[in-house]
């Protein structure tokens, strides 16, 4: 008689609705822990081949902190794909046009870096005021250590 390894795959996950509150929290441990929900690791049927992370939503994007001197000293690089076309913004210049931008980037370079990674990242909602347009999903507050 054979027997087979269980591999879970995404109906056999009720996925859940967690908000976070970013107020006061540093960047990189806060981006870890919702990295890790999002691929679903806390779950005992984690699969690394399968999306089996929760919806995470991130409100007060724009109270994030980063220690030392990264407000300054940290860059976030595009490119236009032109000769000459490589542009940079400063981390403090990033939080002041676009907060959430911060922690969506944090968060994504921690996620593989295929489809399923695209899809664990379409999860993250973030917001950069207190509220949020999730309420109807009833999520529940995630626990961050810090």
């Amino acid at each position: 008689m054979k027997k087979y390894t269980y591999m879970a795959n995404r109906s056999d996950n009720a996925e859940k609705w967690y908000v976070v509150d970013a107020e006061g929290m540093v960047l990189g441990r806060l981006a870890s822990q919702v990295a890790a929900r999002l691929k679903g690791k806390m779950n005992p049927l984690y699969t690394p081949h399968a999306d089996l992370g929760d919806f995470v939503v991130v409100v007060n994007a724009d109270k994030i902190v980063l220690t030392g001197k990264k407000w300054d000293d940290k860059n976030y690089y595009r490119h236009s794909g032109y000769t000459g076309g490589l542009k940079s913004v400063t981390a403090r210049q990033l939080k002041d046009k676009r907060p959430e931008d911060l922690i969506r980037f944090a968060v994504r370079g921690m996620l593989p870096k295929n489809r399923l990674g695209r899809k664990m990242v379409k999860k993250l909602k973030v917001y950069a005021g207190a509220e949020h347009p999730h309420e109807a999903q009833q999520p529940e507050p995630m626990k961050v250590q810090q």
